[in-house]
């Protein structure tokens, strides 16, 4: 027995020395104490004794630490620490085992993010990672401060790579013929979680090129004339629209065309190409009309589909064959999910890829060939290209295979919570831009795509994630993009985003939040849900989806659900939903004056939103105005579950031109999922991320026998279970199918109504006002003025009234594009110039216009 201490301790040293668990190692909680510059460390109050010595220790001894009296107001819950170290020996020390003891025993990891970023990312913000050519050589450089070795493993071979002390950049140069070459960084790194040191064989972070599934990067120099189509160089874009004018349709590229019979590549970059399709003839009808922009979600190289479509699983079952309410369509196509060739893509692998499974063949660079035709296509039919990025989460962190980043500077990229973990808040495990190197790789990604791609807008996913100073320094290196130089004005670059507040950053806890309220001024638009909220009715998350709203018949149409109160409840809802859509009719603006629906003047930031202000914005573009997107179920669904089911599909084609005309008549910019106009359902899914094409596919042509997507089963079961018995008797009712007809006319309404907001100078310079706003105001009518146009948004089901006495001898006339449009109802709208009163038709939207 007295030999057993021994032998643990020898056994220990061995296992040191191969990298295993070091020979101080005591067991390890976490890691609470954070070490946030070279001279500074935080440590949790109350873990261990404040009284006894508290040290570093790493492989090759100790740092002391000695209490300061000051404290830091970015951590209240922890005392201060000064190191005494040199700064020679912190850089050592952050590439091995690295634990924070206490003479009491207490031992827990240390967070090495803040550490990192003093030493090394100064010298490292102008380094340029990933392939870069000179001369046609390239460099392959890769960010790996706290590796103890990083080899180039390429093309079966290895390359030694060379350390920059000050950069903590590894790179290594090679002869032309690397290009297009497949390669990986092998990186021997300390990984804290697994308590030794590994070998990780990772793709670059910086990849430009990869070979199908993302197994390896390519060599690859985006300006080879071999990836540029015929074109590309001289491509000439639509007039750039401003952001608080432009009118987005937000589109995934899968759903675009799989199942668009006209089109030659279904599912793919160049069904865009298509120019006779029929999804592209719509695009063009759209353009023709207003819509400025596509917003594409995702096309970065996600983790979750299979690239070939070979390997790409399809559901074993005759989908069509199940009754419309039947729940076996989403038991089939989840047996697939995993493995078919759908998903948003919301899970990054490789920021600044294409991704694979779009292409006609995901090897190699094909892919950015093709992305740069799709952005041809669009521009060919009037349309500039917005792309959804996704920096504020990875697909996976630490060791796991579709983990990159983590792999390479373990716990540095993703962001930790206090004990250590990774925060998972947005979904997956969360980046930390507010690192300085995963700032710089949101950065330098946009800008790529920008230069690169000529990729016109980005929207940030979860953009309150991000710090308002990530966001602004995007804003600032695509500013300094010129035509001259670059090939694209980036000033023209349009940027919007999520700023929802919530999760560990909530309320600024850990840096300024690219939040609603905190982007107001910068010329950079947060969606905003409080007109949304207005329109459809009740909330996204609501356990019971019939909530009523402005654009769904609350008060005026009531559907008897019990969810909705008493009539007198309804009616001062309704009334104060009014309010909300007027704020945002006016592009949420905080300043915005006018009286509310209780007679009391106010400001927008006065009308509340469940507790917070609904004006938040200083000019017309900080705010995007929408009813659906992607997220929550499209506006027909919605609207299927709140309008009574004696609504006829006629009037139900009408309020979903009215619930859109509230977004798409904003001061601001607008956005509308693609095909909304034509009344597009997803059989009731309210989160359909892998639901497959089955529910996802967007029917373009209403003759093709595939209606609008409503009525193929019950949505899958994982995010809709709890609404099912409510969805099941509607998808059971055939009248709630829209055909041809209501399809066809809902679409011609809303392209009026866009041609009238894009080409009327009033939306963007014009004075805006409510004139009817108050006590008195009619119960689902707004009435609008804005410059010398009237605007009348009639949810109501019968025709109404709106007497403006000011307006007495004055002359006005329905506006000529409605006048001559497409609706037969809108054109019975009239004015009575004694009396200055506006008459509209119910669930209609009319525009008039001074001295017609």
């Amino acid at each position: 027995m007295p030999r057993a201490p021994y032998g643990a301790l020898a056994l220990s040293i061995v296992l040191s020395l191969l990298g295993a668990v070091p020979a101080h190692a005591a067991p390890v909680d976490g890691a609470k104490v954070q070490w946030i510059d070279r001279t500074t460390v935080a440590w949790p109050k109350g873990l261990g004794d404040t009284g006894r010595p508290h040290h570093l220790v790493h492989d090759g001894g100790r740092f002391t630490l000695t209490l300061r009296p000051d404290r830091l107001a970015k951590y209240p819950g922890y005392d201060v620490y000064q190191v005494h170290a040199r700064e020679s020996e912190e850089r050592t020390a952050l590439t091995g085992a690295l634990t924070a003891e206490s003479d009491d025993g207490t031992t827990t990891g240390v967070q090495i993010a803040g550490v990192l970023d003093d030493l090394y990312a100064g010298p490292a913000a102008g380094a340029r990672l990933g392939p870069v050519f000179r001369d046609g050589r390239p460099t392959l450089s890769v960010w790996a401060p706290t590796a103890r070795a990083v080899a180039l493993e390429l093309d079966g071979g290895t390359v030694p790579m060379r350390r920059d002390a000050a950069t903590g950049v590894w790179s290594a140069t090679g002869p032309r013929s690397w290009t297009g070459k497949s390669y990986r960084y092998a990186v021997t790194v300390w990984v804290p979680a697994l308590r030794k040191v590994v070998t990780n064989h990772v793709t670059d972070p910086y990849s430009t090129a990869l070979t199908t599934d993302s197994a390896r990067s390519v060599v690859t120099d985006l300006d080879d004339p071999a990836l540029a189509p015929p074109g590309w160089r001289t491509l000439r874009k639509p007039k750039a629209v401003p952001l608080r004018n432009a009118r987005i349709q937000e589109l995934h590229v899968r759903d675009f065309s799989v199942a668009d019979r006209t089109s030659r590549h279904p599912g793919q970059y160049l069904a865009f190409t298509d120019t006779s399709s029929a999804g592209m003839r719509h695009l063009r009808q759209l353009a023709a009309s207003g819509t400025s922009y596509v917003h594409l979600l995702p096309v970065f190289d996600f983790a979750t589909v299979p690239e070939r479509r070979a390997d790409q699983a399809t559901p074993p079952c005759d989908l069509g064959s199940f009754p419309a309410d039947s729940d076996k369509q989403q038991e089939c196509v989840g047996r697939t999910a995993a493995r078919d060739g759908y998903n948003w893509g919301y899970d990054p692998l490789h920021y600044t890829v294409p991704e694979g499974s779009y292409a006609t063949d995901p090897e190699g660079p094909r892919r950015t060939r093709e992305f740069r035709q799709m952005v041809q296509g669009l521009a060919g039919a009037g349309l500039r290209t917005v792309m959804d990025v996704v920096c504020n989460h990875t697909a996976a962190s630490g060791q796991d295979d579709k983990s990159v980043l983590d792999r390479i500077v373990p716990g540095y990229y993703q962001r930790l919570l206090d004990d250590g973990t990774v925060a998972t808040s947005t979904c997956c495990a969360n980046t930390a831009p507010e690192h300085a190197m995963m700032g710089k790789l949101v950065v330098d990604s946009v800008v790529t795509w920008a230069k690169q791609y000529k990729v016109d807008g980005f929207r940030f996913d979860l953009m309150g994630h991000h710090p308002k100073a990530n966001i602004l320094a995007v804003r600032k290196a695509l500013d300094a993009l010129t035509p001259a130089k670059d090939g694209v004005d980036g000033k023209a670059v349009i940027l919007y985003g999520e700023g929802w507040n919530f999760g560990e950053v909530a309320n600024d806890a850990r840096f300024v939040q690219a939040t609603q309220k905190n982007m107001a001024g910068t010329g950079i638009a947060t969606f905003s849900d409080r007109a949304r909220d207005a329109v459809r009715g009740g909330g996204p998350f609501d356990a019971d989806p019939r909530a009523q709203g402005f654009g769904s018949g609350l008060y005026t149409d009531p559907n008897g659900a019990p969810v909705n109160g008493s009539p007198q409840e309804q009616r001062a809802r309704l009334l104060h939903d009014q309010d909300l859509i007027k704020v945002g009719l006016t592009g949420n603006l905080a300043d915005f004056r006018f009286t509310d629906s209780t007679g009391h003047e106010v400001r927008g930031a006065d009308v509340d939103y469940n507790g917070s202000p609904a004006g938040y914005a200083a000019a017309p573009g900080d705010a995007l105005a929408y009813v659906d997107a992607h997220d929550n179920e499209t506006l027909y669904d919605a609207l299927a579950y709140k309008l009574p089911r004696s609504v006829t599909p006629a009037d139900r084609a009408r309020m979903q031109v009215v619930a859109m005309a509230t977004a798409a008549l904003s001061r601001g910019p607008a956005l509308s999922q693609a095909g909304t106009d034509l009344l597009r359902s997803k059989s009731l899914d309210r989160n359909s991320y892998d639901s497959g094409d089955w529910f996802n596919a967007i029917h373009w042509d209403c003759r093709d026998g595939q209606g609008n997507g409503f009525g193929r089963g019950l949505p899958p079961a994982a995010d809709n279970a709890s609404k099912w018995p409510y969805a099941r008797p509607l998808l059971a009712d055939p009248s709630l199918r829209a055909g041809c007809g209501p399809r066809e006319a809902a679409s011609a309404a809303y392209r009026d109504l866009l041609r009238i907001r894009t080409t009327e100078r009033a939306f963007d310079r014009g004075t805006v006002s409510f004139p009817l706003s108050g006590t008195g105001e009619t119960p689902g009518v707004i009435t609008m003025r804005v410059g010398d146009l009237m605007v009348v948004f009639n949810a109501a089901p019968d025709a109404q009234a709106q007497g403006v006495p000011a307006l007495r001898g004055t002359g006005w006339a329905l506006h000529p594009v409605q006048a001559a449009g497409a609706d037969g109802v809108t054109k019975s709208a009239s004015y009575d110039r004694g009396s200055g009163t506006f008459t509209v038709p119910g669930r209609t939207v009319a525009v008039f216009r001074c001295g017609g």
